[in-house]
């Protein structure tokens, strides 16, 4: 009786903890216009509803003949989706509230496409053993997985390694070489 009991208890128990509810995040337009909330509907029948920080939504392509970029929105000059770096202070894998509209714009579009997925990089200075900045490079890249779960992104679609300090952007040494160093990278995987 005691082998049938425990692994039925043991897959019950797993089974409650894999269901979620069918609750809907709210996504909150601060772009300065309208201030109307809208219902995002997670699931595969529908993709999140965002709007970006320029009012214009990230999931589509730009307004065709409005001479304005029209193509793949992660890859037009003026969108947030265009930014794909988050600096670090010395010694830091704190998310700085200055890229808050970037990440925003990027949980809108992974949202907004469930197959689509990122691979976040982060990076450290030379200063430190090797050791060290792999540890830091991978807290930097975990600490922006994080920030884009919050926002709803699904875990599946983020994968969070490190390079350390093998992978500078300047190679200089110079405190402002440095600082361009200290980043995590967005990266697309279709990319």
């Amino acid at each position: 009786m005691n082998k049938i009991f425990w692994p039925a208890l043991l897959a019950l128990t797993l089974s409650a903890c894999g269901t979620t509810g069918g609750t809907q995040a709210t996504v909150e337009d601060r772009t300065g216009g309208t201030a109307d909330t809208k219902a995002a509907t997670a699931g595969p029948a529908g993709g999140a509803e965002t709007t970006g920080v320029g009012g214009t939504g990230v999931a589509g392509s730009a307004m065709e003949g409005s001479g304005k970029y029209t193509g793949d929105p992660r890859k037009a000059p003026a969108s947030p989706l265009s930014s794909r770096s988050i600096l670090f202070d010395f010694d830091s894998y704190v998310v700085k509230a200055e890229y808050r509209p970037m990440l925003e714009a990027h949980a809108g579009y992974l949202l907004s496409k469930r197959d689509a997925r990122v691979i976040l990089q982060g990076n450290a200075d030379e200063r430190g053993s090797r050791e060290y900045n792999l540890a830091l490079g991978q807290k930097r890249a975990e600490a922006v997985r994080r920030a884009l779960a919050v926002l709803g992104v699904n875990d599946a679609q983020m994968e969070a390694v490190s390079f350390g300090e093998e992978k500078p952007r300047n190679e200089a040494d110079t405190d402002a070489a440095y600082a361009e160093n200290r980043r995590t990278d967005v990266v697309y995987a279709d990319e």
